[in-house]
């Protein structure tokens, strides 16, 4: 009986034993299935938070490289397409880019973003026209076309609208010429990534060069194209005719080189960084296409890059040795005292020294000064008499909110009245740009649109 007892006793502490080793297991089971789930359910927070960055990185990167401004029609919603861009060989309508499967690139894999962003080719197999500027966004780093590519995917809305056919007669309109132009004048893309350039939260020439010799595309405006529309440079290193200026429609882009009479070697860094902030500064405003470029982008770019920027534009050597010039107040005085002998003297005193002054010095950021003004000396006239023709208005910016409008005097003054005021200009307070004749006013008013 005893043993019985015993046996029973024994069993039943087995069973005791048993039964708490099993609730233990369990027990660690369901932590660890817990802890599992946690950790889950934090990579997937973490993983959630990864893609909210890197679409909002991209949404910084899209400013920077100012994809609206091609990609949105006058009135038009963002990044739908439909803007016409005015080319040699006809007109180019801009592409929807929203992620529409039907009429934008929702489609698109990352491949296919890739190819059309930095290699110049759609999904379709064909070559873009160069006003979509992929040479210049070859030198995009890898990192930043998928952020870019997560931008365009999952933080732009999506817009159904077909896209408008090209402007371009047969047989300009083919497009296979395109693949011979693209082997010819686009550069291999980048294939790794940059840490320096990479690097947006500090102030570096490396990555001032990244920004605009790459993403910000500088170059497709401010350089000079040649007989097949290529761009003359697309970097310092290949050519001093990079960023040099160059005519862009009706406008000519400045010199952005360390030249001193038409370029930016009497502008400070801080001044550069001014001017592409608030879209003014002590030595100008921003007119034309560049006016959209501060409205659209600059203004948005963080201090580091606009400090970037500034710095590596001021390290391009100048294009020409020039002495800096001298303001000279012989035409002011001339004009104070009423002698309007000269040629264009009459009419800038009528219609141009009330805002600009007669010793043309203008008022800091509300009208530009004119002596002693890199527009004024670019060896190119063409934004100065677009200027008179059709005037201008600033960009009102977060910065500089208020916008001052120039009048257009293209209807008040004919061809040689601008030619004459044109060149008045460009010879009065120290300035010293060539003459301008009347057929060249009437070339660049027949060309406006």
């Amino acid at each position: 009986m005893r043993n019985a007892l015993t046996k029973l006793r024994s069993r039943a502490a087995v069973a005791v034993a048993f039964t708490l080793l099993a609730g233990a297991s369990a027990a660690a089971s369901a932590a660890s299935a817990a802890s599992a789930a946690s950790a889950a359910a934090s990579n997937g927070a973490r993983e959630r938070a990864d893609d909210v960055a890197l679409i909002k990185r991209g949404e910084y990167l899209a400013r920077v490289g100012d994809c609206v401004a091609c990609h949105t029609a006058k009135n038009g919603k963002p990044f739908a397409g439909g803007l016409a861009l005015q080319t040699p060989i006809g007109t180019v309508y801009s592409t929807n880019i929203t992620p529409d499967p039907e009429t934008g690139i929702g489609t698109y894999t990352y491949t296919d973003f890739d190819h059309a962003l930095r290699h110049g080719t759609s999904k379709a197999g064909y070559t873009l026209y160069p006003a979509m500027p992929f040479p210049s966004y070859a030198h995009i780093q890898p990192d930043d076309v998928k952020a870019l590519y997560a931008y365009f995917m999952h933080g732009v809305a999506a817009v159904h609208q077909p896209r408008t056919p090209n402007g371009i007669r047969w047989p300009l309109s083919m497009r296979w010429p395109l693949a011979l132009w693209r082997i010819a004048f686009a550069p291999g893309v980048a294939a790794g990534t940059n840490a320096q350039a990479a690097d947006g939260a500090t102030m570096s020439l490396e990555r001032g060069r990244y920004l605009v010799e790459g993403l910000g595309h500088c170059g497709a405006c401010h350089t000079s194209r040649g007989t097949l529309l290529q761009e003359q440079a697309l970097t310092d290193g290949s050519s001093a005719a990079f960023l040099q200026g160059g005519v862009v429609e009706q406008w000519f882009a400045n010199n952005l080189r360390d030249d001193r009479v038409d370029g930016l070697g009497e502008w400070s860094r801080d001044e550069i960084v001014a001017f592409l902030k608030a879209g003014r500064n002590a030595h100008s405003a921003a007119f034309g296409g560049m006016r959209e470029v501060v409205l659209d982008s600059t203004q948005y770019m963080s201090e580091s890059d606009l400090n970037s920027i500034a710095a590596y534009l001021q390290s391009l050597a100048p294009a020409r040795q020039q002495a800096a010039l001298v303001y000279s107040n012989t035409a002011a005085l001339a004009l104070h005292a009423g002698q309007t002998n000269v040629p264009g003297a009459r009419t800038f005193l009528d219609n141009c020294a009330a805002c600009h002054r007669s010793d043309g010095k203008g008022y800091e950021g509300v009208f530009p000064r004119l002596a002693l003004s890199s527009t004024v000396n670019a060896q190119d006239p063409t934004s100065l008499v677009s200027l008179v023709l059709h005037g201008a208005s600033m960009p009102g910016t977060a910065s500089a909110q208020t916008v001052f409008a120039m009048p257009a005097f293209g209807q008040r003054l004919n061809d040689q009245q601008v030619a004459d005021v044109v060149t008045f200009i460009r010879g009065a307070w120290g300035n010293q740009a060539l003459a301008v004749d009347a057929d060249t006013v009437r070339r660049i008013r027949r060309s406006s649109p």
